[in-house]
C-alpha cells in the first residue's frame, strides 16, 4: 500500500506526520462511487481522482464523474485545531507514484514555459472545510515520498480553520490578492495563499505561484514540480462539495539551469564508451514507470550521449522527461537534454518514462550508450 503525508491545513499543528494512503484502480467511467479509504482511478484519460480518506475511520465516499467529483458521504470529524479528516482531490502529475496518464512531471521549474490550470468548485454551508489547490515540488524528479514544498491555494475556508504556519504579508498574483502564510508541517515546507472570499471558479497561471515561492526564497529554478492537485480537506461534514471541472497542463520551453561542474572532453567514438545502466520501474496493471540512470563507469568525460534499447512486445511509451526519446515501442534511442549532456568520469545522469504494457511485464534485455554496450545494475 503506498502512503503520502498530508500537510495539516491548520493551526496548533501537533508534532508528528499523519498519512496518507491509496490503492490504484482502473480507468473511471462517469459517475463512478469510490468509498475505499485509500481508492482512486483516472478520468478523462489524464488526471487521478483519489478519496485519500486518511485521518478517520469513518466512512467517506466519493461519486467520480467525467469532469471532476463530488462527496457524497462524510461521516469523520476532526479536531479544528488540529488536522483535517481527508483530502479527497484530482491531481495531474506523480503522487506516490501513482502517476497521471500521460504526465510530463516531474518537470524542472526552469524548463516550463507556461503552467496553467482551470477549476470550478461546488460548495456547501454548515460543514467545516478549506477548498484547498495544491502545487507540490522538490529539489528532486521526486516520484514518491514527501515533497520538500507544498504551496496551498485556498479557495474557500469554511469553520474555524486556517492554515499552517502564520502570516507573513499580502500579494496579488492573478489579479486576485491573497494573505500569504507560511509555516512547515515538520515534514515540509508550506506556502499557503488565502483568498479573502470565495472563489467559485477561476481559469489562472499556475506559474505566477511558483513564481512567487521562488522570489520568496522557499524554491529555486532547479526544483522540480512533481503535482497539481485540486480538492478539499474537511474537517466536519462535507456531504456535497465537489470539483465539478479539472484542468492543468505544464508545457516545456525553458531553458533549465544545472550546469556541469567538470569540462567535458570530446565524445568518445562508438563502441568505446564504459557505461552501467540501473532500470528501475514501479508497475501496476497495464502500466508502468521507469527511471533510468547513466553511468560513465569510464576514464574519459563524454559530452553528448544516447542510450539505445529495445522495449519487450507489448510495451509502449506515453511521456518521457530530462530526455529525448526517440520511437515509443520496440526500438528506442534516448539523447541527452541540453542540462545533462555531459558526464564527467564516474558520474551519472538519468532520465525516465510513462509507459503501457500487456501481458506479463519484463525489462529490455540490454542497453547501448554511443554504440557501446553497458553493464546493467
Amino acid at each position: 500500500m503506498r502512503r503520502a503525508i498530508r500537510a495539516f491545513a491548520a493551526l496548533g499543528l501537533l508534532a508528528g506526520a499523519a498519512v496518507t494512503a491509496f490503492a490504484v484502480a482502473g480507468p473511471a467511467a462517469a459517475d463512478t462511487q469510490i468509498c475505499d479509504q485509500y481508492g482512486s482511478t483516472t478520468i478523462g484519460g489524464r488526471y487521478v481522482v483519489m478519496n485519500n480518506r486518511w485521518g478517520t475511520s469513518a466512512q467517506q465516499c466519493i461519486n467520480v464523474t467525467g469532469t471532476g467529483f463530488s462527496i457524497t458521504s462524510q461521516q469523520g470529524v476532526g479536531n479544528t485545531s488540529g488536522a483535517p479528516v481527508s483530502y479527497p482531490a484530482v491531481y495531474l502529475g506523480c503522487h506516490y507514484t501513482n502517476c497521471s496518464p500521460g504526465t510530463n512531471l516531474p518537470i524542472q521549474v526552469s524548463a516550463i514555459s507556461s503552467a496553467t490550470s482551470s477549476i470550478s468548485y461546488q460548495y456547501v454551508s454548515g460543514a467545516t472545510y478549506d477548498a484547498a489547490y495544491d502545487i507540490w515540488l522538490d529539489p528532486s524528479p521526486k516520484k514518491d515520498g514527501v515533497n520538500q514544498q507544498e504551496i496551498m491555494i485556498w479557495f474557500n475556508r469554511q469553520g474555524s480553520i486556517q492554515p499552517i504556519g502564520s502570516v507573513v504579508g499580502t500579494t496579488t498574483i492573478g489579479g486576485r490578492s491573497w494573505e500569504v502564510w507560511r509555516g512547515s508541517n515538520g515534514s515540509n515546507a508550506v506556502i499557503s495563499y488565502v483568498a479573502p472570499s470565495a472563489i467559485a471558479s477561476w481559469s489562472f497561471s499556475v506559474l505566477d505561484f511558483i513564481n512567487d515561492v521562488k522570489n520568496r526564497g522557499a524554491i529555486t529554478s532547479s526544483w522540480y514540480l512533481t503535482s497539481i492537485q485540486a480538492g478539499f480537506e474537511p474537517w466536519i461534514g462535507g456531504a456535497g462539495l465537489a470539483v465539478t471541472n479539472f484542468a492543468a497542463a505544464v508545457n516545456s520551453g525553458g531553458q533549465a539551469t544545472t550546469t556541469p561542474t567538470t569540462a567535458p572532453t570530446s565524445q568518445p567514438p562508438s563502441g568505446t564508451a564504459a557505461c552501467r545502466v540501473t532500470y528501475g520501474t514501479n508497475v501496476w496493471s497495464n502500466g508502468f514507470t521507469a527511471n533510468v540512470t547513466v553511468a560513465n563507469t569510464g576514464s574519459n568525460a563524454i559530452n553528448g550521449w544516447t542510450l539505445g534499447f529495445t522495449l519487450p512486445s507489448g510495451q509502449s511509451i506515453t511521456s518521457s522527461w530530462n530526455a529525448n526519446v526517440t520511437g515509443s515501442s520496440g526500438a528506442i534511442t534516448a539523447g541527452n537534454v541540453t542540462w545533462n549532456g555531459s558526464l564527467a568520469a564516474g558520474a551519472n545522469t538519468n532520465f525516465g518514462f510513462q509507459g503501457t504494457y500487456s501481458g506479463s511485464f519484463t525489462n529490455p534485455s540490454g542497453f547501448t550508450l554511443n554504440g557501446s554496450t553497458c553493464t546493467t545494475a
